[in-house]
This record gives structure tokens, sequence and C-alpha cells, in this order.
């Protein structure tokens, strides 16, 4: 599994456990109001279990602008701020 596939797989999951409906979720779909709309909290929530999966920070005032992303830009994001590491050994 690449890292790209990794951590859309733990972004869809994560925002299932933060109740949001992910069937008919793509590539481009917008993480905030166009799209899942995700409330701050939520998104606050998503970006400190990314922190604690991945080691990836993503500041406070990052947020609005992550909010506008689709699914692909903010996993492409996510994935660029990793540093190079071996296939599969992606922080557990």
């Amino acid at each position: 599994m690449s890292t790209k596939e990794e951590v859309r797989a733990f972004v869809i999951d994560a925002l299932v456990g933060l109740q949001y409906a992910t069937k008919d979720v793509a590539g481009d779909t917008q993480l905030g109001p166009a799209g899942l709309d995700l409330e701050s909290l939520s998104m606050a929530e998503l970006t400190v279990q990314l922190e604690d999966r991945f080691g990836v920070k993503i500041d406070e005032d990052e947020i609005e602008q992550v909010s506008l992303m689709t699914i692909d830009e903010f996993v492409a994001d996510v994935a660029g701020r990793l540093e190079p590491v071996a296939e599969g050994s992606v922080r557990e």
C-alpha cells in the first residue's frame, strides 16, 4: 500500500469514526461546506488523529484552508508532509 493509499484509508476511517457518511465520498469531495461539511471541531479532531498516527502537524491557522480542500488534495498534502520513509513503514 502506498503512503497516499494508507493516508486515504486512515482519513476515511477517521471520518466514519466522527459519524460522517462516507459511502458516496470521492476524491473530489470537499471536506468543508461544499462537500462533507466538516465542522471545525471535527476538523480539529481529524488533524489530531493524523498527528497521532503519522506525526503530521497541521496548525490551527491552516484548518480553514484545509476545509476548502478535496479529499485528494488533503491526502496529497498530508502525504507530502511525511518524511520519506520506506514503503510500508509509516508510523503506527
